[in-house]
């Protein structure tokens, strides 16, 4: 269609010029013009299509021929790596996803178009071995995971994902199935929350506070004071920002003294993000008493010290396992929040962000089911209809932002995660992703305080806020001197005892422990 248009364009031109008798064709007959219209536009087509017919007639032959999924942005720069040999695929075609899209039947690169209709018969007549998907800022993961399906059906299992202009194909990974990408991220509102303030982040060093500094630090934040008790973990942190605008503090939250002399240092803080606390559901269960200590303790100095000290604005991650809580964790969270809700907090805005689990975090099912498919084992899961809520930890960490931009004092704010996803079906797709179908899925009963289905208490009667995936829980009153008293109980009450007084504190929990199916 472009020789053609060119071709008539040009030609056009020039009649219009001969027949005005314009100097150049005064002598020029009108058919000449013609003729050699045909013959350039004819010969041209020629040699053009027989260079496709010979590449084209070469495809079945060629090593690891794969077919590229999606038309956006970076599909010609992919197409160029891999001619020039960087990437090991040699591209044949191209599918189209786009069924409004005109660009069926045409070429990319010399790679002809399809339809996603005609996907089966081109990886027949291909002999298609690999697949490349090209989806413009992973923003389509349903659609991912529908393509996933697609092509382990017709026997494709090479799957690459390529995630933006460069990076080249990678492995498709759970994340790229499962993640949902909140539509409204606020990263101007996020960036003028952060920019230029000095931060304090506690918990540091583990998965949710390393990378809320990570987001802290690239939003512009003046300077960052990281409150960590594991060595280790501290350290990894320091590397990843560079040391820049970072000031490291080997302490415990739970040392009150020790945690005040930082407040003092740094006269003014600006922001506290607080993620410090054990978040090990069995681990909880089997250490009461520590899990009591750091969780409740260690957060009630937080907030009093952030008081005391005239900090502007506390965030606090809870987490969904407070909702109805079966569990020691999930109830000294709660309490977290009912102190948080229920203190004289001055001038200081106090709230809380509550989610499910992240993808990725230290702990979770998910790095956990990836080493047992490596090491060709069998997949443990709890019991066959489990479900959890999963979010990235990129995406995750910035909503908790968020929530500190609309945060006045007292709110619980709760993520929206999505739909819930069975374990088990979790366990299947990361067997489809490496191929391992084969692998046995044992079910070993629930653990202590587990339970079958976490709750973000996310309906009709809870509060929304300007953002789509933020929403706020109804307050809960619970009068600050007595719910100090009962703290004050728990902390030296034997750990019988102290079963007792949580579900006094939080009549909702119903305490799992010795569930076992």
């Amino acid at each position: 269609m472009r020789l053609i248009e060119a071709h008539t364009l040009t030609y056009g031109l020039i009649l219009i010029l001969a027949l005005y008798d314009f100097w150049a064709f005064e002598q020029l007959p009108n058919s000449i013009i013609i003729i050699d219209f045909i013959l350039s536009l004819g010969l041209t087509a020629i040699f053009r299509m027989a260079r496709r017919l010979y590449i084209e007639s070469r495809i079945t032959s060629v090593a690891n021929p794969t077919i590229f999924i999606g038309v956006d942005s970076r599909i010609d720069y992919l197409i160029k790596k891999c001619r020039s040999g960087e990437l090991n695929y040699t591209p044949v075609a191209i599918i189209d996803l786009d069924p409004k899209s005109k660009r069926a039947n045409g070429y990319i690169s010399n790679l002809r178009v399809y339809k996603y209709s005609q996907i089966d018969e081109v990886v027949k007549n291909y002999g298609i071995l690999s697949a490349i998907i090209t989806l413009e800022n992973h923003e389509h993961n349903s659609e991912i995971r529908e393509i996933f399906d697609k092509l382990k059906s017709i026997n494709i299992r090479n799957i690459k994902v390529s995630s933006n202009f460069s990076q080249i194909p990678t492995n498709i990974s759970i994340e790229d199935l499962l993640a949902r990408h909140p539509k409204d991220l606020d990263r101007m509102a996020i960036s003028q929350f952060i920019k230029n303030k000095r931060i304090m982040i506690t918990g540091a060093g583990g998965s949710i506070g390393s990378e809320l500094a990570l987001q802290v630090r690239d939003f512009g934040a003046k300077e960052l004071i990281l409150v960590e008790h594991s060595e280790f973990n501290l350290y990894q942190i320091n590397e990843k920002l560079g040391g820049s605008i970072n000031r490291n503090h080997l302490i415990d939250i739970k040392d009150r003294d020790r945690l005040e002399e930082i407040f003092k240092k740094y006269g003014h803080i600006d922001i506290i993000l607080h993620s410090a606390a054990y978040k090990h559901v069995p681990l909880c269960e089997e250490n009461i008493t520590s899990a009591i200590e750091n969780n409740i303790s260690g957060s009630i100095n937080v907030i009093d010290l952030s008081i005391k000290f005239g900090v502007d604005k506390v965030v606090i991650i809870s987490t969904d396992k407070a909702v109805r809580p079966t569990n020691v964790m999930g109830t000294t969270k709660r309490i977290v929040e009912l102190y948080a809700q229920n203190i004289d907090s001055g001038k200081t805005q106090i709230g809380a962000v509550r989610f499910g689990n992240v993808m990725g975090s230290s702990g979770s099912v998910i790095p956990k089911f990836k080493q047992l498919i490596e090491e060709n084992k069998s997949i443990t899961v709890t019991h066959p209809d489990i479900t959890r809520y999963f979010m990235l930890i990129s995406e995750a960490c910035q909503l908790v932002l968020q929530t500190g931009t609309l945060s006045k004092g007292g709110e619980i704010f709760i993520l929206d995660m999505g739909e819930p996803v069975k374990i088990v079906d979790l366990a299947n797709r990361m067997k489809q992703i490496y191929g391992k179908d084969n692998l046995p899925i044992n079910f070993v009963g629930l653990r202590p305080g587990e339970k079958k289905y976490e709750e973000l208490l996310i309906n009709d009667s809870e509060l929304k806020t300007k953002y789509e995936s933020i929403f706020v829980a109804k307050p809960s009153h619970y009068d600050i001197t007595q719910l100090k008293s009962d703290i004050e109980r728990l902390l030296v009450a034997t750990d019988e005892k102290k079963l007792i007084i949580l579900s006094e504190i939080v009549p909702e929990f119903k305490h799992n422990r010795d569930l076992k199916s």
